[in-house]
C-alpha cells in the first residue's frame, strides 16, 4: 500500500498526487515481490480500474499483473472478463482463509483504503508492505481507520530509496 508522510493513501478530492517518480531499484523490488505471489485479491473498484489498464499495458509490471490468478471480492460485479480471474462472493475471512490454504505463492492484496481496512479488521494480513511517498496530503482516506484496538506490529524490514520513498514492511503481533 502506497500512503503520503501524514498516513493517507488517497488524496482529498482534486489534489494532484504527483510525486517523484519510482526508483529503478524500488521497481526492481516490488517486481520481484508480485512475480513471487500466487494469487491477486482486490474489491471490485480496482478490478475495474486494473483490468482494462493492465491488460493493454507494455510496462514490466503489466506480465505478472495478467499472468498471475486474480480474485475480486464483489457482491455485484456481474462477471470476471480479466483473464485468469475469478468473483468470490462469500463472506470475506472465509473466502480468503480457503485461499490462504491453497498452495502457492503470496497473496498480494491490491485496492484502496476500504479493502485495506476490512482486511485489516477481519485479521487478515500476515504483513503489511507499506511504500511511504515523500508527499503530504493534509486529508483524503487514511490506511488505518475504525481499527476498534490498537493494531500492534513489529518492523520486518526498511528500506529507503534514491526517490524519497520509503519501505516498511510489518507483520502484526
Amino acid at each position: 500500500m502506497t500512503m503520503s508522510i501524514d498516513g493517507y493513501v488517497v488524496a482529498p478530492e482534486g489534489m494532484s498526487t504527483g510525486g517523484s517518480p519510482e526508483s529503478a531499484e524500488l521497481k526492481r523490488w516490488k517486481l520481484d515481490r508480485i512475480r513471487r505471489a500466487g494469487t491477486h485479491i482486490m474489491g471490485r473498484v480496482s478490478y475495474e480500474e486494473m483490468g482494462p489498464f493492465w491488460q493493454q499495458s507494455d510496462d514490466a509490471y503489466a506480465a505478472p499483473m495478467n499472468d498471475i490468478p486474480k480474485v475480486v471480492f464483489s457482491k455485484t460485479l456481474k462477471e470476471a472478463t480479466w483473464p485468469d480471474s475469478s468473483i468470490a462472493r462469500g463472506d470475506l475471512y472465509e473466502e480468503i482463509s480457503g485461499l490462504k490454504k491453497q498452495a502457492g505463492g503470496d497473496i498480494i492484496a491490491w485496492g484502496g483504503a476500504a479493502f485495506a481496512q476490512a482486511l485489516s479488521k477481519a485479521g487478515l494480513i500476515d504483513e503489511y508492505v507499506i511504500l511511504t511517498r515523500p508527499i503530504a496530503y493534509g486529508g483524503g482516506k487514511p490506511l488505518f481507520s475504525g481499527l476498534g484496538d490498537a493494531l500492534k506490529l513489529d518492523v520486518l524490514v526498511t528500506a529507503a530509496y534514491d526517490n524519497g520513498t520509503l519501505l516498511r514492511i510489518y507483520a502484526p503481533r
